[in-house]
This record gives structure tokens, C-alpha cells and sequence, in this order.
């Protein structure tokens, strides 16, 4: 069959498959092949090697989870920790809806494999620093004490928020089954935590 004939999208979706399942150290040039239903010769005949085909696969998911997950609209005339709590209720459903996108982008950018460290640092980190520069953007609305540095206030809600990202990424990957009991307990711990930041510990 001549190489035009491969789908692209098509040898992607099922090395999605296989990378979500099997992970990027455990998953083999001859699996994927496979998976696609091509020989090894043809796969990196569109792609250069494994770790070029993972990153394909890992910008589809980026992608499609911006689009569905309507990221860019989401920050548009909101409160700061509104948005963040919609936006965690949106995560949930969607990553409970794709439990396999949801591997893959945990393993990218929460477990990321050290032959990748450096791809996906250099690849991805404008995106993720675009990302924070909008949620900062959206905080400068929060109204602060005027002895409160703003930057210094902006990195601990960012770390606390970071802390219960994985925290949550990793209840769903030992667990891909959460119920909205979950979500619920979820958002009362973070929020609870959010509120000593905003209101103060002391008595």
C-alpha cells in the first residue's frame, strides 16, 4: 500500500491507545506499530522516532482538551477563585469522561519521563506559562491587604492550587471510578485551605 494511503490522525489514535495504556518507557517502536497496523518503517515514516510520535499524540490532547474544556472562555469576566473552582468541577468531568487523555497529560506533565524532560520544557513551556499569565491576570481582580506583595500572594495560592491538582490526579488515576461525593470533598478540603490563605490562621 503506498505511504499516502496512512491516515495520519488514524496512526495517532491508536498510538493514543497504547501510550495511555502502557505509558511512554513501557510502550515499544513494535507496539505501536502494531497498534497502527503499519510496519515500524512506515509509522516513522511520518513521525522521526517514538518520542516525536508521543509528542504528536501529547499536542492532539492538548488540543482537544482547550477546545472542550473552553479554557480561553473560562476566564472571561470572573472572580479568580470562581474560576478556578468551575474550572475544577470542568476538569473532573472531562478527565472522568477521557480517563486515558487524562494519563497521558498526567504522565507528561506531572510523572514526566527523564528522555522527555527536556522536549517537553522546551515545547510546552510558553503554553504553561501562558496559562499562569492568564490566571495571574484574572488574580490582579482579587483585592488585597496593602501590605500584601501580590506576586508572593499569587505563588501560594498557585502552589496550594498545584497541591491539590495532583492530589487529584492521583485519587483519579488509583481510582478512575470518583463519584460526585468526591468532587464535593474535594472542592470543601481545597476551599477550606483557600480560606486560611484569604482570612488568615491567627486568631
Amino acid at each position: 500500500m503506498p505511504l499516502q494511503l496512512y491516515d495520519k490522525d488514524k496512526i495517532l489514535d491508536a498510538c493514543f491507545d497504547v501510550f495511555a495504556r502502557h505509558g511512554y518507557a513501557n510502550t515499544s517502536t513494535t507496539m505501536l506499530a502494531e497498534a497502527a497496523g503499519i510496519s515500524k518503517a512506515l509509522i516513522f515514516h511520518h513521525f522521526n522516532n517514538k518520542k516525536d510520535l508521543y509528542l504528536s499524540v501529547l499536542d492532539r490532547c492538548i488540543e482537544k482538551g482547550r477546545i472542550e474544556m473552553r479554557f480561553d472562555t473560562l476566564l472571561e469576566n470572573q472572580n479568580f477563585f470562581e474560576a478556578k473552582e468551575k474550572f475544577s468541577i470542568i476538569k473532573f468531568h472531562y478527565y472522568k469522561k477521557n480517563p486515558d487523555l487524562m494519563r497521558i497529560m498526567r504522565e507528561a506533565f506531572y510523572e514526566t519521563p527523564a528522555e522527555l524532560k527536556t522536549e517537553i520544557q522546551n515545547k510546552y513551556g510558553m503554553l504553561l506559562a501562558g496559562n499562569e499569565k492568564e490566571w495571574k491576570r484574572l488574580f490582579e481582580k482579587v483585592a488585597l491587604r496593602e501590605d500584601v506583595n501580590r506576586d508572593q500572594a499569587f505563588r501560594l495560592v498557585m502552589l496550594t492550587l498545584d497541591y491539590f491538582d495532583n492530589k487529584y490526579l492521583s485519587d483519579l488515576v488509583n481510582n478512575d471510578d470518583l463519584e460526585e461525593t468526591y468532587l464535593g470533598e474535594f472542592l470543601a478540603e481545597r476551599n477550606s485551605f483557600l480560606s486560611m490563605i484569604r482570612f488568615g490562621i491567627e486568631k
